[in-house]
């Protein structure tokens, strides 16, 4: 890792220093090893949190910054045998030479020494509920600490997640530039599937399409498990089974994304499987789009973050109606959410190292205004289940169109825009 990189994560603790009150702390594990089954694991993924502000990617370590900004780390030791099996470990030393942390320690000292580190401290600041096994831990060492300081009030432990979701929010132009090579890979990953599928083909099928062309351009995993929903599976949100053969005249609803670097891309296509929208399909789909384009223009740096959902309603609420689904006014629509028969879920959400980044739309009463380099996806849908009270004709139809929007001083960029989503754009790429 070189300085320049290392001083990024230690200017994000310097940061995290600055934002704790006096003689307070934070402190927060890192991921462990998930069993997948009898002695085999899932590959490993870092915490994003814990990444975000020590670029450490091995498990089961401990991270701890003061308030006077010195950082305190727990690793494990440096095991050649076990790096036989598992690969290169830093161990305690390798963290100290490497990381910028002030002090390293083997994290089988952690329960004792953590406690003698915080004792006299007012508040201990965690992640409370992202671990529920460290939380417990946690407390455990906040309560031998309270003993070795009998004569002073206990030690609050208060929850940071909303602090760290937030500084989250505005990427660094390090965090862009990994953000812009994920999001082309998933693009052009959607962009040569979809010239490529055939009536016939499973889901899975194509899922895998995607997974290789993910791959090969050089993401090693997806963002999330990839949905690939047809016909009306599309009318479930998190549709995953993608075990279903596809029909001529099918739409395929494809939500997919890869990571790069740690970070997310997120990408939704819908298109038809036999290369053209039926008539029914394309007009759903010119509603999605509207919305989809109007949506986007509401990312703009001093925008509430919630503007884009506002907008969305609007613009799907009168499609539904010209459509003919809703026939109340639109006042009415809107003040009753009618619309939610059909647009069921949020117009998107932050995105970053998680393709859900973890921060509240609204803090402490005030919704979150967009600043440059902010990024969130936009994704409205149109969905139309067995139960809608409608023409059976439109009924199986689900269409979402999602891309990762940037905001920018000039308004917003799109991630994601490489990969077709104009309905006559995509029907031109399917004929290639």
């Amino acid at each position: 890792m070189t300085n320049a990189i290392t001083n990024i994560y230690k200017s994000r603790r310097d940061n995290v220093a600055k934002s704790l009150e006096n003689d307070s702390c934070l402190i927060i594990n890192s991921s462990s090893n998930v069993i997948r089954n009898n002695d085999t694991t899932f590959p490993f993924r870092q915490s994003s949190n814990f990444f975000y502000l020590t670029g450490f990617d091995e498990p089961d370590s401990i991270l701890l910054v003061n308030n006077d900004g010195k950082s305190i780390f727990f690793c494990r030791e440096k095991d050649p045998n076990l790096e036989k099996w598992d690969g290169f470990m830093y161990g305690v030393q390798g963290a100290k030479e490497n990381f910028m942390f002030d002090e390293v320690y083997s994290v089988g000292e952690a329960e004792d020494l953590i406690p003698e580190i915080i004792k006299g401290n007012s508040a201990v600041y965690s992640l409370i509920g992202k671990d529920l096994a460290f939380d417990k831990t946690l407390i455990s060492m906040i309560n031998k600490a309270n003993k070795k300081e009998r004569h002073q009030a206990n030690i609050d432990l208060k929850n940071y997640s909303n602090v760290i979701g937030k500084m989250r929010l505005v990427k660094g132009g390090e965090e862009i530039d990994l953000m812009r090579k994920s999001c082309q890979i998933a693009a052009h990953s959607h962009k040569a599937v979809i010239s490529n599928v055939k009536v016939g083909m499973n889901e899975f099928e194509i899922e895998s399409m995607y997974l290789n062309e993910f791959r090969r351009r050089g993401s090693r995993y997806p963002s999330y498990t990839p949905i690939v929903a047809s016909g009306k599976n599309a009318c479930t949100l998190h549709y995953i089974d993608n075990n279903n053969s596809i029909n001529d005249g099918d739409l395929v609803l494809v939500d997919a994304g890869c990571e790069y670097g740690m970070y997310a891309s997120d990408i939704t296509r819908t298109f038809p499987i036999n290369g053209r929208y039926s008539a029914e399909q394309r007009a759903v789909y010119d509603v999605v789009l509207e919305a989809h384009n109007k949506s986007c223009e509401a990312v703009k740096i001093g925008n509430s973050c919630l503007e884009p959902q506002r907008v969305s309603e609007r613009v799907i609420s009168e499609g539904l109606k010209d459509l003919g689904f809703l026939d109340q006014s639109m006042d009415e629509i809107l003040e009753k959410q009618l619309f939610r028969e059909f647009y069921y879920h949020k117009i998107g959400h932050w995105l970053g190292l998680d393709v859900h980044d973890d921060c509240p739309y609204s803090i402490e009463g005030s919704d979150v205004l967009f600043q440059e380099n902010m990024v969130m996806t936009i994704e409205p849908g149109i969905y139309i289940n067995d139960s809608a009270p409608i023409d059976k004709k439109w009924k199986g139809i689900g269409i979402r169109i999602e891309n990762d929007i940037r905001a920018t001083n000039n308004g917003h960029e799109n991630l994601t825009s490489e990969a077709p989503f104009d309905a006559d754009e995509i029907e031109a790429l399917m004929k290639n």
